[in-house]
């Protein structure tokens, strides 16, 4: 594997961690409340899961077609999403 897939491999699985993460505390939030929030954001959470799930598949198994041009925005991008997922967990925390 290339460093270059391993890299937005890594950040994938990351980001599955935390949405993982998210999703458990959501799921306990509306096994106590029963309130629709916490169940649309378990939805949210879990395309989101699906995506990076599809992403890193999607770089372990076609490296060989993505362009090495390309790798910096999509690194950027998956930092970004790391980001937001990182504020977003510490936000439901508090």
């Amino acid at each position: 594997m290339e460093s270059t897939s391993l890299v937005l491999s890594v950040v994938s699985m990351a980001n599955m961690g935390i949405l993982g993460i998210l999703i458990v505390i959501f799921g306990k939030m509306y096994g106590n409340t029963k309130a629709q929030l916490p169940l649309g954001m378990i939805v949210v959470a879990g395309m989101l899961f699906l995506h990076n799930v599809i992403g890193a598949f999607a770089y372990f198994s076609m490296e060989a077609i993505f362009s090495h041009e390309i790798f910096p925005y999509m690194l950027g991008v998956g930092i970004a999403e790391l980001a937001g997922l990182i504020i977003f967990l510490k936000i439901t925390l508090d």
